[in-house]
């Protein structure tokens, strides 16, 4: 038979409105007391009503995720599958349900952000879309609903102060291209991509930087451009093998590329890392499915994660909307036998 908070109040010698409030986190209630009936509660094994907490606390107790859309293609989900699970683990550690819908319903357009805002179906939003329109940054900058932005920074508030974490892209392509100039390899080139977010050109910005800070000249014609799939990093390489004559060392910037790219290479008899030395971007499961293992730059998911749900926990029970914060978290620098290194 299921405990009552009848017999919650009768164990703990409390009136039963007072075991409501302590379930309730009520301030007019004592830490010591709440302690005690919580403990009582918990160890008796008693559901708490959700639904009735969150109408008495104007609560729902759960956080929506919004993804990026390129989730959808085999590319994105398994670059985002990390990001997602991480996230998730940690609101649910947090003890609060998640919610994880996309920018846009794909069947009937339907803005989700307007839609979990203006029927209250979430307390607070993490937002991992790179791409919003004017109509849903003017929902966001309105409404009362904390949110916060991971990974990606849409554009529109590049320029404006608003909660956000992410990783330190530019050093991850200083560090990926240092670690191959120090190896001694001076003929460098990059392969990026054209994307929505700007964490490619940032990477880029990274790899010119680590260029100059050696004594080397960097060239337009240095940087190629895929567009994130294992086949494009593939195509870039064939379509460009006569280039690739004097060139020891690449730098691919993302991970389905770098792959593609080292399957191009050993068609065309190019040895990796023999001849040619090859650092990818991201760190994704398949970096150690096939030889030579990847060496590549590894963006900390878990501790994004972790405190990117901690801002917004913070921002949830926080007064003060206007305080900001801003975070870049450094990538490190995972090495395999891409580049030489023996395991």
């Amino acid at each position: 038979m299921a405990i009552t908070t009848k017999d919650i109040a009768k164990l703990a010698n409390v009136s039963q409105s007072t075991v409501s409030r302590c379930l309730n986190d009520s301030s007019m209630i004592s830490e010591k007391t709440k302690k005690r009936v919580l403990k009582i509660a918990q160890e008796h094994g008693f559901q708490f009503n959700a639904h009735a907490r969150s109408l008495s606390a104007n609560k729902t107790y759960t956080i929506g995720v919004i993804l990026p859309k390129s989730l959808f293609d085999f590319e994105g989900e398994m670059h985002f599958r990390s990001w997602q699970n991480e996230l998730i683990e940690s609101l649910e550690r947090m003890e609060f349900d998640v919610m994880v819908s996309f920018f846009e319903n794909r069947f009937t357009k339907q803005n989700n952000i307007q839609r979990l805002i203006t029927a209250k179906k979430v307390d607070g939003l993490i937002i991992l879309e790179p791409s919003l329109d004017d109509e849903t940054i003017t929902i966001l900058e309105e409404t009362d609903i904390p949110f916060i932005f991971c990974k990606y920074l849409p554009s529109f508030y590049k320029t404006k102060d608003v909660d956000f974490v992410c990783v330190d892209q530019f050093k991850g392509g200083y560090i990926a291209t240092d670690h191959l100039l120090k190896q001694g390899h001076k003929n460098i080139i990059s392969i990026s991509a054209n994307h929505i977010g700007g964490e490619f050109d940032l990477r880029t910005e990274g790899f010119k930087a680590s260029l100059r800070d050696h004594n080397l000249q960097y060239d337009k014609d240095m940087v190629f451009y895929g567009d994130t799939t294992f086949q494009s990093g593939y195509q870039v390489i064939k379509d460009n093998i006569k280039k690739l004559k004097n060139i020891t060392a690449i730098f691919v910037q993302n991970d389905l590329m770098a792959l593609g790219a080292i399957s191009a290479l050993k068609e065309c008899g190019i040895n990796v890392p023999g001849d040619m030395a090859v650092v990818g971007f991201d760190d994704i499961e398949l970096c150690t499915f096939y030889k030579p293992y990847l060496t590549t730059v590894c963006q900390p998911t878990k501790e994004i994660a972790a405190l990117t749900c901690k801002r917004l926990i913070e921002k949830l029970n926080s007064t003060d909307s206007d305080l900001k914060q801003k975070l870049e978290i450094s990538p490190t620098l995972v090495m395999r036998e891409s580049c030489g290194i023996n395991l």
